[in-house]
């Protein structure tokens, strides 16, 4: 099972994929809650050079409410990470599949919350 749902989009820029993955996670109710620019941040701390590689953490506070109620440890594996990282000509988009990352946890309701965040995370990549 793939632990991510992945589109590559050739010639992009990624500004571009940046700002049109924001808006697509804004449109399906999710919000940015944190970010990490790695590129600059293996800069800053290794003096190492790597190609564009960001990390947005997308939260949708409804889900996210539904699935602390129902196992209030879940927080740990919150956001819902979405990677943007330069590959060959262009960007990939990789969003954490949720059901993939809770696999461990026993727990049938939380499974149901995870298919439906997974859906809507493979709605924003798609519509990005």
């Amino acid at each position: 099972m793939s632990y991510t749902i992945d589109r590559v989009i050739e010639g992009a820029d990624i500004d571009d994929i940046d700002n049109r993955t924001r808006a697509a996670l804004a449109e399906h109710g999710f919000g940015v809650l944190t970010e990490i620019d790695v590129q600059a941040t293996m800069k800053k701390k290794l003096d190492a050079d790597m190609d564009p590689y960001r990390i947005l953490g997308a939260c949708n506070p409804g889900m996210a409410k539904q699935a602390i109620e129902m196992e209030p440890n879940i927080g740990a594996m919150l956001p819902c990470n979405v990677i943007l990282r330069k590959v060959g000509g262009g960007v990939q988009v990789s969003a954490i599949d949720p059901v993939a990352s809770m696999i461990a946890i026993e727990n049938d309701a939380l499974k149901g919350v995870a298919t439906q965040v997974r859906s809507m995370l493979a709605d924003v990549v798609a519509a990005i």
